[in-house]
């Protein structure tokens, strides 16, 4: 019998054809994959090279790729090493015990995935160092464009550079060694382990637990880590001075004389277990090795933890104060240094509580300043006087500024004119519209901040659509806002020259064309986006957006640029990643063009002996609350260390963003200079239009404010005993158990001492401790002008002056003055009266202004419709000086009620309301809105008129009922445009108010 010799089976792999379709879905995927990740990271590209910082999106790109690269290297090649050495060195004959054979079947399993493990474990880990090590570009980059700050440290005497700059990147490198070390001796461990070069269970009498390879191999490692760790330990010594403590931060006597020392000692001791390792490398021993590691662990117990317990619980306890005192000075000059609070002008200040006849003729003009508008406040006012088109809006909280008007400098409230697609009805609502019909903004709106105009509303100087006003009458003016904080989605603009445009402006009934004024993007010589004219560059932009359209559209011509990223904070973030930006975007009007001007900080939290603060929480207030839209911008979590060292203006017209360099001294902006050489341009490029805009930024005095509430005390001891800290007051005008703090205002006022008012930014301080007291200790403003000369800031500029109150003296605060306005008996009775009816009243901000020789509280009384279309008027102010208050039409009336009858000084509304210097338009002719409804008249102080006859419950109701007919009569006469109709309504609105407020009187006096 013969058989046909067997045919030899080849893999089953190499027999089995792959299926074409799977091939083809593979590179399919593949393709897809490529071309999404192409669509994100291309257009970055093109997005940085519209706004010319291409440079900066490479840089930072780079810089992450490198260091990913060197982390996945020390990681993946170290472990891979570990385990093939660790394999390679495996003896040739495991010994033959119960373990072993245990170990036999491991290894059997482990076998046919050996490689794979191998191989995948050290790309699985080296890719998490990788990525670990990418996040830190930041740190790196600094630390190798390092620069000295030219001040040394107390302690070691060593340049503050070393801390802020080299000492955060030491320390990361040798964490990131660390740890390689660490993973790599687990591998090693592992392996020889499983292969038999190390043994655990018990082993016969005189036979090694390892092999000379395994011993070699572990006890290397071992070394290597003692070593690092004994950097590590060394570096400690250094960190100390920016640790946080119970009191203060930075390092204490004991840090001083007790941790500092065992950290040195511990570094020596880490060394010393090194050497022994590499002892027990060749000599084959483990017991010297074992005693060091031992000693090691002693020496952490004893000298790294009790020794220092001991000091402190001994020495530095029963005798704080003395033994305290140098390093609580330390850490005094160091935080007033890092803050920029070392030249805070303090003085103490006798304020009077006693109201005298003519107390403000020294004050005149900073009394003819006082803002009335509050920009928090009036934003309704604006929306229905000037809005004027529905898919346009104000934002909520207004800006406060200062432009000259015939010849006179004067606060202002500003608002741009913002595109707001939510104001399209549902059928307007198309890809087309959104995207390249409505395209923009129009226009900015100024009111006087000083004085209210006709019948309480703002006064506006600028305004309206054509935009007309003091502002922008030069004819290069550019209305147009393509930028601005509430335009979220992407436009597309630009058109060949021989189409009709199709971006709207406004629509205007006298214009041909169906009543519509159009414009196009002049995008052949105006670059504000990247071009997507090119088949090329739709499909990655149609990819990003997931909108087809963009590929099929007529719209999207050869002369198209797609703009997004409009939000200003957002686009300056991205050009500038390594700036921390305050919360405030503010516009102005600069060279004919409107800018919105953002401040951004460099920080640190690695300034020795300076106190760390939580940023976000010193930023916070009622402000900061009610205007947060969306996320909010990235904070640092803690720093002690902060500069405004950048002013950067984003252009509304064509998105251009410019960095300016405001503290050109600055160590840190120097380093980031380094990094992204032609980022920042220098101050001396500020015009001098655009410097008379620039101002003190508000998180900045915040984080001053909120350090200067302990930091007023310089001397060590009285800072110790922590007796005379203050805080900050809530904000009285807000209800609530855990009411928000009182923000900063903007106010022109003239300190005293100084010679003559200036834009100034101002807060107060209260009692802190756990006292409730609202009585007032101190008062901070700082100079927010920048100057108006070209390249030149005012050296006033950023000028603290901190006015400290006596300690016996009792001044009310915010609180107890809003309270004695609340309880008012003639205040609260008049607006309570107007609270029953359809109207309600609004309370404005509460300023603070130290005149008069002492401080002078103003806060605005708005009154509006309590339903339908609402919309605040200025209706009366609240003046209160001391214990006396004044409450009357005018802020003039208000302040001579207080004053005797005579403050001795003009406010801005003496001379009546301004009248408007722009149109207004109440109605939306989009349909958007309704016509405004009048707001009542709300009462004043002076004796009520003589009331009808019959009894006090008739004339009451029948007063009320008068009240409302006046209120009715009015809105009709508003409506209908007729003044003069709606000013006999209001006369008799608050004749009748008066009477019911008589008639209340008379039946609370029966009551009683």
């Amino acid at each position: 019998m013969s058989f046909a010799p067997p045919r030899r089976p080849g893999p089953p792999s190499s027999r089995r054809r792959r299926s074409p379709i799977v091939v083809t879905v593979a590179v399919l995927a593949a393709v897809v994959a490529a071309v999404l990740i192409l669509a994100q990271f291309w257009t970055e590209v093109m997005w940085f090279d519209a706004l010319g910082f291409e440079r900066v999106v490479w840089t930072q790109w780079i810089a992450r790729a490198v260091l990913f690269a060197i982390g996945f290297v020390l990681m993946a090649g170290p472990v891979y090493w570990s385990f093939s050495a660790a394999y390679r060195a495996r003896p040739v004959y495991a010994p033959t015990t119960p373990e072993q054979a245990t170990l036999d079947q491991y290894r059997e399993a482990v076998e046919p995935l050996r490689r794979v493990v191998t191989i995948a474990a050290p790309v699985v880990v080296g890719f998490f160092a990788g990525v670990a090590a990418s996040a830190q570009w930041r740190t790196v980059m600094l630390a190798i464009n390092s620069q000295p700050f030219g001040t040394q440290d107390p302690q070691f005497g060593i340049d503050h550079g070393f801390y802020v700059f080299q000492l955060p990147a030491l320390r990361f490198a040798v964490g990131l060694l660390i740890s390689v070390v660490v993973v790599s001796a687990i591998a090693a461990l592992v392996t020889h382990y499983l292969y038999g070069g190390l043994r655990v269970g018990p082993v016969p009498p005189g036979t090694p637990r390892t092999t000379r390879a395994a011993r070699i191999h572990l006890a290397v490692l071992a070394a290597l880590f003692m070593m690092l760790l004994a950097a590590n330990y060394w570096l400690d010594r250094y960190s100390v001075l920016t640790a946080s403590g119970e009191k203060f931060d930075g390092a204490s006597y004991s840090d001083v004389h007790a941790v500092i020392p065992s950290k040195a000692i511990l570094a020596g001791v880490a060394i010393l277990v090194a050497v022994l390792f590499l002892i027990a490398a060749f000599r084959g021993n483990w017991r010297l090795p074992a005693i060091g590691v031992g000693l090691m662990v002693v020496s952490a117990v004893a000298i790294g933890g009790i020794y220092p317990a001991v000091v402190q619980r001994f020495q530095v306890t029963p005798n704080a104060q003395e033994l305290e005192a140098e390093f609580i000075q330390r850490n005094i000059d160091s935080t007033l240094t890092a803050f920029a609070l070392d030249d805070v002008e303090t003085q103490q200040y006798d304020a009077t509580t006693e109201a005298e006849q003519g107390a403000l003729r020294e004050d005149a003009e900073t009394a003819a300043s006082i803002r009335l508008l509050d920009p928090q406040v009036v934003s309704p006012s604006f929306r229905q006087l000037q809005q004027n088109k529905q898919y346009y809006d104000f934002t909520d909280n207004l800006a406060v500024d200062r432009y000259t008007v015939d010849g006179e400098s004067r606060d202002t409230v500003i608002a741009v004119r913002e595109l707001n697609l939510d104001g399209l009805g549902a059928n307007q609502r198309n890809w087309v519209n959104d995207h390249t019909v409505f395209t923009h903004g129009y226009g900015v709106v100024a009111a006087y901040g000083d004085q209210p105009g006709p019948d309480g509303r703002p006064a506006f100087f600028e305004g309206g659509i054509p935009t007309e006003g003091a502002l922008t009458g030069a004819e290069e003016y550019e209305p147009r806002i393509y930028f601005s904080p509430s335009t979220e989605t992407y436009s597309i603009v630009g058109a060949p020259d021989d189409a009709e445009p199709w971006e709207l402006d406004y629509q205007a009934d006298d214009e041909e064309g169906g009543g519509q004024v159009n414009t196009t993007f002049p995008t052949e010589e105006v670059t504000a986006g990247p071009s997507i004219g090119n088949l090329a560059a739709k499909v990655l932009y149609a990819l990003k957006f997931g909108a087809q359209e963009i590929l099929f559209s007529d719209r999207v011509t050869d002369e198209s640029q797609i703009l997004y990223d409009r939000d200003p904070q957002q686009r300056v973030a991205k050009v500038a990643p390594w700036l921390t930006l305050d919360n405030r975007v503010y516009p102005a009007v600069v060279d004919g063009r409107v800018k919105w001007i953002v401040d951004a900080y460099t920080t640190s939290n690695a300034y020795p002996y300076s106190t760390s603060t939580p940023l976000q929480e010193s930023v916070t207030d009622s402000l900061t609350l009610a205007a947060q839209q969306g996320a909010p911008i990235e904070l640092p979590e803690q720093v002690n260390y902060i500069r405004n060292s950048v002013k950067a203006t984003v252009d509304a017209y064509d998105g251009s963003v410019t960095l300016y360099a405001w503290e050109p001294n600055d160590p840190v902006l120097k380093a980031w200079q380094s990094v992204f050489p032609t980022s920042v341009e220098p101050m001396s490029e500020i015009s001098g239009d655009l410097m008379s805009h620039l101002r003190y930024p508000e998180d900045l005095f915040k984080v001053q404010r909120t350090l200067l509430r302990d930091y007023h005390v310089t001397d060590a001891e009285q800072f110790f005993s922590g007796q005379d800290f203050w805080a900050n007051p809530t904000d009285p005008t807000q209800s609530g158990e855990s009411s928000p703090l009182q923000p900063p205002y903007y106010l022109t006022l003239q300190m005293p001492g100084q010679e003559s008012p200036a834009f100034s930014l101002t807060s107060t301080f209260i009692p802190g401790g756990n006292s409730n007291r609202q009585i007032l200790t101190g008062f901070l403003a700082v100079d927010a002008e920048a100057g108006s000369e070209a390249g030149q800031r005012s050296p006033d500029y950023g000028r603290l002056r901190l006015l400290e109150l006596p300690r016996d003296l009792t001044v009310p605060g915010p609180g107890q003055v809003q309270n004695n306005f609340d309880s008012n008996p003639t205040i609260s009775e008049q607006l309570n009266i107007l609270e029953r009816g359809s109207s309600s009243v609004v309370r404005g901000n509460q300023l603070t202004l130290p005149v008069g020789g002492g401080l002078l509280y103003v806060q605005p009384v708005y009154i509006q419709s309590a339903t339908g279309t609402q919309f605040p008027l200025l209706r009366r102010v609240l003046v209160a000086f001391g214990d006396q208050t004044g409450y009357a039409e005018t802020l003039d009336e208000a302040l001579d009620q207080v004053f005797g009858g005579d403050s001795g000084a003009d406010a801005g509304d003496a001379q009546g309301n301004a009248e408007d210097e722009a149109p207004t338009a109440p109605v939306d002719e989009g349909g958007g809105a309704t016509e405004p409804e009048p707001s009542p008249e709300p009462t004043t102080t002076q004796e009520p008129a003589p009331a009808p006859t019959g009894d006090a419950r008739a004339r009451l109701d029948a007063a009320l009922q008068d009240a409302n007919e006046a209120l009715q009569q009015g809105q009709t006469a508003l409506q209908e445009g007729d003044f003069a109709a709606y000013g006999e309504a209001q006369e008799r609105l608050q004749s009748a108010l008066e009477a019911a407020v008589a008639a209340e009187d008379e039946l609370e006096g029966a009551a009683g």
